[in-house]
């Protein structure tokens, strides 16, 4: 009872054990800067791979080692079979053999006996020196010659499967030669239809050839046609009123005795006379505008007295304005000065009073104890 407790205390204490050792190596893995900030360790990573690979072709040699030797066995066990099925076949023919050649009737010892004596008495009257079949002789006989019935019948049998073999290789022989002459015209469909297909494809190729050269012809003429087009339509424009500015393409006559009609696209600039007709009629604007700004300047010497008298109020109205905002800024400034005093004072206090006291290694060292 104790020992059994002692052991228990001895997996326990050891199972402690590999755990506190597990818990460092976790540690001594998590709290190392060089390997959390600098990178990974590669060389543990490329050995866990290589031991992975290995353990891999390792199961793999194995399952391959397992799977060759249950092919064998299989291949030992079928060979068995045969082996066996072939000695059991050759003892029924031996023995089927014997029987047909030693076991005749003719070859019996009392078969000339049987044959030579033919007895009308009956067996009751005979005595016993007279018995030609005693008790335990020709026991089976009607058996012996049942079996050999249905040994005939089974090499009949045997025969006709041959025959039967022959005649379906036979058969199969004019089959395989059907199916050979079939895929032969198989093969030969298949190489006209691919000249037709081909022959096809060249009627196609060409009519394409065609179609595209037609189609190229066909852009080359309406090409020529849109340039001679383009051509008249410059020639046309150059040689057109438009261009040469004839001033009397701009008028359209509408009868009656009124005067043409001038047509805006077309008007191209106003002839001498009407030339001299705006002239006069501009000079006689221009003396009419003078007349209006003697007058109007009299008006707008005593407006502009009025707009002074303006402008002046408008300019003190702005002085008082700005008074009254440098005031409430002077009373801004000195509000802020009187919070940051306060604000400076409770830094103080709280720096100086309150916070004095600093905290110790202990109390950082209590924080990532464990590295769950």
């Amino acid at each position: 009872m104790f020992k059994a407790d002692l052991t228990l205390d001895q997996q326990e204490e050891k199972t402690l054990e590999a755990r506190r050792s597990a818990e460092r190596a976790r540690k001594a893995r998590i709290y190392n800067t060089r390997l959390r900030v600098m990178g990974l360790d590669l060389e543990a990573l490329n050995q866990q791979v290589q031991e992975k690979k290995h353990r891999q072709n390792l199961e793999k040699q194995r399952d391959k080692a397992f799977d060759a030797m249950r092919r064998r066995q299989d291949e030992e066990l079928i060979q068995q079979d045969s082996n066996e099925k072939e000695k059991r076949k050759a003892m029924h023919r031996d023995l089927t053999q014997h029987w047909a050649s030693q076991q005749q009737a003719e070859h019996c010892r009392d078969d000339d006996l049987k044959g030579a004596f033919n007895i009308t008495i009956p067996e009751s009257e005979l005595g016993p020196a007279s018995m030609q079949t005693f008790k335990g002789e020709g026991v089976g006989e009607d058996q012996r010659e049942q079996r050999r019935k249905t040994e005939r019948d089974l090499q009949a049998q045997m025969d006709e499967n041959k025959r039967r073999e022959m005649r379906a290789k036979h058969k199969e022989i004019l089959v395989n030669k059907d199916l050979v002459h079939q895929d032969l015209r198989g093969l030969q469909q298949a190489a006209l239809e691919e000249d037709r297909k081909k022959a096809a494809r060249i009627a196609l190729d060409n009519y394409n050839q065609a179609l595209a050269a037609e189609r190229a012809e066909f852009f080359k003429e309406q090409h020529r046609r849109e340039e001679r087009e383009n051509l008249e339509e410059m020639w046309h424009t150059a040689t057109s009123d438009m261009m040469t500015e004839c001033p009397e393409q701009a008028e359209r006559f509408v009868g009656g005795g009124r005067p043409p009609q001038i047509l805006p696209d077309r008007w191209k600039g106003m002839s001498p006379e009407h030339l001299s007709l705006f002239h006069r009629e501009r000079e006689q604007q221009c003396l009419e505008r003078q007349r209006k700004l003697g007058a109007e300047q009299i008006k707008n010497k005593t407006w502009d007295l009025h707009l002074l008298k303006l402008a002046k109020e408008a300019e003190e109205k702005e002085q008082k304005i700005a008074e009254l905002r440098r005031e409430k800024r002077m009373q801004l400034d000195q509000y802020n000065k009187l919070l940051a005093r306060e604000q400076q004072a409770n830094q103080d206090y709280l720096e100086k009073e309150l916070y004095t006291s600093k905290p110790t290694k202990d109390y950082f060292y209590q924080f990532n104890t464990s590295s769950r």
